[in-house]
């Protein structure tokens, strides 16, 4: 059977050694936020993640959603687990206090959707999906919406969905058919199909409320012409309570390849009745509003699997004993060493740890900084932290998915024959994984969106809120003999960035394929020069820490192991990237396409 525990010593590290989350206390909203009360809230949150939700974790693989006559049930045991999460007030821990939520920071929101999603996936997203539905209500409804829906959804009464997809198109939403209708009394009625919807029908809670992207009659072409509306599976009568069932239905669930305990529907709108989010034809802006949210969650999806895959592969590598160490036995007492010993082995692992605690650590970086764009009272300040979101939130949404697909591979490589049977449970963490290199925008279009979006925004002002601080930490910290074996490769692997960033910048103005060939190969060199970045800080803190004889010196001197791993075995896979950028679209475009 599987094993989790909350990661909470590294997690502490992260929140109060190397960013000062107490800090945030300074911004207004948040001035009772103290170390004591983040750790509480998080060993708590720990508890229900490891006692309720982990222990449904493969049974609801086993069970998945079942389907009959337009209602789908829940595997056994879910609403329970649900109804305890809401009983906690954990639906409510990031949202506003106007609308009865905990209001806490969104750094804290960050951590919590790592360990939800660790325990379990598909039981995680359900309120995952609520909480994107929340943010773009909050951000864009009317008042009147949002005191008849937000309440509901920081409760965890009511739950949440997006509808974008339909069958002919997924990325492309300009292309979407679904048809909205003026009614006279500010209202609209909805006639399409959307597919792919997550947790769109289920029965864990009293209502759901679809957000549906549909085109008004006036509608200009394309994505300007998109408008977003809210659908209630039951329309909220005068007290606001449930009340009368709109022509929204599930006409299907979807057989799929991992995430069974959620169900992914197909939703079929028959004149539903919805009301308008935000203005007519900007429809795209405000989702886009669930959609960031969405991705930062599903960034969290792949660290969470890479965590719980790496926790079980270090478990069993301690305990499965095969053939002896290549220097000599180890366990004497043994027909053979534990598997730990062998450097293959080692290297699976060693790839794990180092992945995931620097991504956790960029991670809950940009959940940081996030709180600071929402709340900072300076301006400049709110604007800067907002262009360093929106820029590392492709990167850390693709890179964080991509490597929890890995390590979950890599985990059942270390399990050998017995990972890839379901008895011991590791095989679904593959499975589960595959689908966040998928939505909320394939890592393909992440990248695309880096290098067509991000990179030339502000004339590369958002380049710059990464690229100076870096400098600036290269150059305080490059004469510190203790510091030079970690910040010289990180030194190198940024000049190298930016040769690539100017170079896919030149190339693209003169042909956009270039800018396409080289997206991938670039973020993925862009998230190893942020890793390796964030690595550096955590090295100086220890050195530091381990110089002033504080803190736990085995888990800091395991931090200097880690950190030497990644940038003598992980990092310079960015130079292999930056020579795949070099490449340039030749390659990959000049082939004729009858020769495929």
């Amino acid at each position: 059977m599987p094993i989790y525990s909350t990661p909470i010593e590294n997690i502490k590290f992260i929140l109060h050694d190397l960013l000062d989350a107490q800090s945030l206390s300074a911004l207004p909203g948040y001035e009772d936020v103290s170390v004591d009360l983040i750790d509480q809230i998080l060993e708590e949150g720990g508890k229900v993640c490891e006692e309720v939700f982990f222990p449904l974790n493969q049974s609801g693989d086993e069970e998945g959603c079942q389907f009959n006559d337009g209602e789908v049930t829940v595997p056994e045991g879910f609403k329970e687990a649900y109804d305890t999460f809401v009983e906690g007030g954990w639906t409510g821990l990031a949202c506003d206090p106007e609308y009865g939520g905990m209001g806490m920071p969104a750094l804290v929101g960050t951590v919590m959707k790592e360990l939800i999603c660790s325990s379990n996936m598909s039981l995680g997203m359900y309120p995952g999906l609520s909480y994107g539905a929340y943010e773009a209500l909050h951000k864009f409804g009317s008042d009147e919406l949002k005191s008849v829906y937000l309440p509901k959804l920081v409760d965890g009464s009511w739950s949440g969905t997006m509808c974008l997809t339909e069958a002919h198109c997924g990325t492309d939403l300009g292309l979407i058919k679904a048809k909205a209708e003026r009614n006279k009394d500010g209202s609209v009625n909805i006639m399409g199909t959307k597919i792919f919807i997550s947790a769109g029908e289920h029965n864990m809670t009293e209502n759901i409320i679809h957000l549906v992207l549909a085109k008004l009659p006036d509608a200009p072409e394309g994505v300007r012409g998109i408008s977003l509306f809210v659908v209630p599976k039951f329309i909220p009568n005068d007290a606001g309570e449930v009340g009368e069932r709109n022509t929204i239905n599930c006409g299907s669930i979807e057989h799929k390849m991992g995430i069974h305990g959620n169900s992914t529907c197909v939703m079929n709108l028959d004149e539903a009745k919805g009301w308008l989010v935000g203005e007519e034809h900007k429809g795209l802006r405000a989702m886009f509003a669930f959609m960031n949210d969405a991705r930062l969650g599903v960034a969290m999806q792949g660290l969470g699997i890479a965590e719980i895959a790496h926790q079980n592969a270090v478990a069993y590598a301690k305990e499965r004993l095969q053939m002896r160490s290549l220097t000599g036995t180890k366990a004497l007492d043994k027909p053979a060493d534990p598997i730990i010993v062998h450097p293959d082995v080692r290297r699976m692992l060693l790839t794990g740890k180092a992945v995931t605690e620097g991504a956790r650590a960029l991670s809950y970086w940009v959940g940081m900084e996030l709180d600071i764009a929402n709340r900072h009272p300076d301006e400049a300040e709110r604007q800067r932290a907002d262009d360093l979101v929106a820029l590392l939130t492709p990167i850390i949404k693709a890179y964080c998915t991509d490597m929890g697909s890995e390590i979950a591979n890599l985990t059942v490589q270390v399990y050998g024959g017995h990972g890839f049977i379901r008895e011991h449970g590791v095989e679904q963490y593959v499975r589960d994984a595959r689908i966040a290199q998928i939505y909320e925008g394939t890592n393909g279009i992440q990248a695309l969106d880096l290098v067509g979006r991000k990179m030339g925004q502000g004339f590369g002002r958002l380049l710059r809120r990464f690229f100076h601080p870096v400098q600036d930490f290269i150059e305080a910290n490059q004469a510190d003999e203790q510091m030079q074996e970690f910040i010289f490769p990180l030194a190198k692997a940024f000049a190298k960035l930016q040769q690539s960033t100017a170079m896919v910048a030149q190339r693209g103005m003169k042909n956009p394929d270039e800018a396409g060939a080289a997206s991938v190969d670039y973020l993925r060199q862009f998230a190893l020069v942020a890793l390796a970045f964030m690595w550096c800080r955590m090295v100086k803190i220890a050195l530091a820490k381990l110089e002033a004889g504080e803190g736990d010196k085995d888990f800091l001197e395991t931090k200097l192991h880690t950190a030497r791993f990644f940038m003598t075995r992980l990092l310079p896979d960015a130079d292999a990237r930056f020579k795949m950028v070099l490449a340039g679209a030749a390659p990959l475009m000049a082939m004729d396409e009858a020769a495929f």
